[in-house]
């Protein structure tokens, strides 16, 4: 009972700095999601060079350790920029740092994700959509727009997880987070009620990760409600 308190106990402790776990996670997606479509524009371009650059991209960046890739924004970044465009970024703040490497990250495997629920949905429904007077853009926001969300939306529930996750490793570069701050609060109690305190952290990301899961199965029965009632 005593260790249920001190977890509680850490657990309020930690709650205020999910903002910034949150901010880093949200913005990291929003980014790495307008890349990764771009990724999917260039990997089925019928220009060879596009497909090689977006093919290579995905290649690099999938094989690329999460630990590593922030170490290579943070302190490749301000290289690159002073070098390159006279800019010095080494003033910004460091979780500016980490949605970059984070954005990179999710790019990859949500652009295939993407092309894989795109390739998915029949050809001939474009087709018909062609038959029947509508325009690209009508094509794809009525047809195929409502397929490719629901097909991509397991997957993409998945790799936000897996972002949640590897924003965990914000901590190495001074972000304080609820990690960081879980490691400040074993710290000041000089190593004490460690497992209580990392309890409570896991709580937490358990916490976000069954929220993503439910909303998405939420919003899966609710496009396949509709899809039947149109049917219907």
């Amino acid at each position: 009972m005593e260790n249920l308190k001190l977890i509680i106990g850490f657990l309020v402790q930690l709650l205020p700095a999910i903002k910034i776990t949150l901010i880093v996670s949200l913005s990291s997606i929003i980014l790495g999601s307008f890349i990764g479509l771009l990724l999917v524009v260039m990997k089925m371009s019928s220009h060879r060079l596009l497909r090689i650059i977006a093919t290579t991209y995905i290649s690099v960046i999938r094989a690329t350790p999460s630990i590593i890739m922030i170490f290579i924004v943070y302190y490749g970044l301000p290289f690159l920029t002073k070098g390159w465009f006279h800019i010095n970024v080494e003033g910004w703040n460091r979780m500016y740092f980490v949605i970059i490497a984070l954005t990179l990250l999710f790019s990859a495997p949500v652009s295939e994700i993407m092309r894989s629920a795109y390739k998915a949905v029949p050809t001939g429904q474009r087709e018909a959509g062609l038959m029947v007077g509508m325009n690209q853009f009508q094509i794809f926001y009525r047809i195929l727009l409502p397929q490719l969300f629901v097909i991509a939306l397991p997957n993409f529930a998945n790799s936000v997880i897996n972002l949640l996750k590897e924003g965990a490793l914000t901590f190495t570069i001074g972000v304080v987070d609820v990690v960081a701050k879980s490691q400040m609060i074993v710290a000041n109690n000089s190593g004490g009620y460690a497992w209580q305190t990392y309890s409570a952290l896991a709580i937490i990301y358990w916490v976000i990760s069954v929220i993503i899961d439910k909303g998405v199965n939420s919003i899966e029965a609710s496009f396949q409600k509709k899809r039947r009632a149109i049917s219907a």
